[in-house]
């Protein structure tokens, strides 16, 4: 009997840690893809209007640049650049949305999203014509 229940303990304890073990993992990969698409919103952040209205559509974006010391785990993510016109205003703002998908050492995909607006005469025009000498 002693043995039944010790045998039990052991088994339920492996299970905990691999169940623990998957969630390490979820929020590991949930934290970089978080930094990838904010360095990439920063990025993006500081282009000239000019620049953002010459976005394609659709692009996938080249994680190498961001990863540059490890292109291991740069190949572990994937992230697609949407730039839209926002309706009502297409010569004034864009609509950036960034999707970073990776999957888990489980074999579940997962995907965070990043979704800002940029304007025309924004936050780069201070930038560039005020703040700059």
């Amino acid at each position: 009997m002693a043995t039944f229940v010790m045998a039990f303990g052991i088994a339920t304890t492996i299970i905990a840690m691999q169940s623990g073990y998957k969630m390490i993992d979820v929020a590991r990969g949930t934290t970089l893809a978080s930094q990838v698409a904010q360095s990439e919103m920063e990025r993006i952040r500081m282009l000239s209007w000019a620049d953002i209205d010459a976005l394609p559509e659709k692009e996938e974006v080249d994680l190498t640049s961001v990863f540059t010391t490890d292109p291991e785990l740069a190949a572990q993510f994937d992230m697609i650049r949407v730039a839209e016109d926002v309706a009502g205003k297409e010569d004034t703002q864009r609509e950036i949305t960034l999707h970073v998908t990776w999957t888990s050492y489980d074999g579940r995909s997962h995907q965070r999203t990043f979704r800002t607006r940029y304007s025309k005469n924004g936050l780069y025009d201070y930038y560039y014509t005020l703040a700059r000498p």
